[in-house]
């Protein structure tokens, strides 16, 4: 039998764009003293085969680099083109200066266009002395591989899953047995063939009731419930979801809530 290898996803944020606790509110989640209530921006890691691999890169993206030690990553994912999803991609300038290199941005086409608009700065014939450098690598639903400059002749395999955000396509990523899924209300049927004989799927919902953009609390667990991986787990969870502890007591077996710094781990076959 071939050898084996562990991969691991760590939560970096698992909040809504507005985070955990929220300015101005004081509810009892937004209040609570317990940590795993307070959520920065949804974003998580995935170390896989060598390969550091961050999906989304929003405004508490210096944060939680530097809460989690994290020097050096092989790319970015980009689900799609939401500030809460893109804001910090600025701070992608301390790569630059470390490796001398324009860092690699995988994300669709209408993310590009999106970018260029929102750092308009970076794309200029003559950028300003120390902006930032992107590589943009524009992708589609078909998979893809991500060289990284530690790997060798190694490469990172990824397969975008479709899913609707509302009306806005939006991509979620398997790499691995580990599949992250969010800002979703809806994935199509002909997505679930890439969800099968995974370890671990994690998925958003923002409260318990209906939602016109994010998968409802019982709809997220439908969604595990059908794909059947060994752990579930929610993200990108707002103060209406409830405090931690309560939501956790009311989940079915093998589903979780992540929070913030939480690691997971999932072994792959070679």
């Amino acid at each position: 039998m071939e050898s084996e290898f562990v991969s691991k996803i760590t939560f970096f944020g698992t909040g809504t764009s507005q985070g955990v606790p929220m300015i101005g509110c004081n509810c009892d989640v937004c209040k609570s003293t317990d940590p795993r209530d307070n959520r920065l921006r949804s974003s998580a890691l995935i170390d896989h085969n060598g390969f550091k691999i961050l999906i989304d890169a929003g405004p508490d993206f210096r944060y939680q680099m530097l809460r989690s030690n994290t020097s050096y990553l092989d790319a970015i994912l980009l689900t799609h083109e939401h500030k809460d999803h893109t804001g910090g991609l600025d701070d992608i300038r301390a790569f630059n200066y470390f490796t001398g290199k324009p860092f690699q941005i995988y994300c669709e086409e209408r993310v590009f266009k999106s970018l260029k608009r929102e750092f308009s700065y970076v794309f200029e014939d003559n950028p300003y002395p120390g902006a930032p450098q992107f590589d943009v690598k524009v992708i589609n639903e078909n998979p893809f591989s991500i060289k990284g400059d530690n790997s060798g002749e190694r490469v990172c395999e990824v397969i975008p899953v479709r899913a609707l955000h509302y009306k806005l396509p939006v991509l979620g990523f398997r790499i691995g047995n580990i599949a992250y899924i969010t800002d979703a209300v809806m994935i199509p049927e002909s997505e679930f063939d890439k969800l099968k004989d995974l370890d671990i799927l994690v998925i958003n919902t923002v409260r318990r009731e209906k939602h016109i953009s994010h998968f409802s609390l019982d709809e997220a667990i439908d969604v595990i419930k059908r794909v059947d991986p060994k752990l579930g787990f929610l993200t990108h969870l707002s103060h209406q979801i409830g405090l931690h502890s309560t939501l956790e007591r009311d989940l079915p077996k093998g589903i979780y809530a992540a929070y913030d710094g939480l690691s997971v781990s999932a072994t792959n076959p070679k």
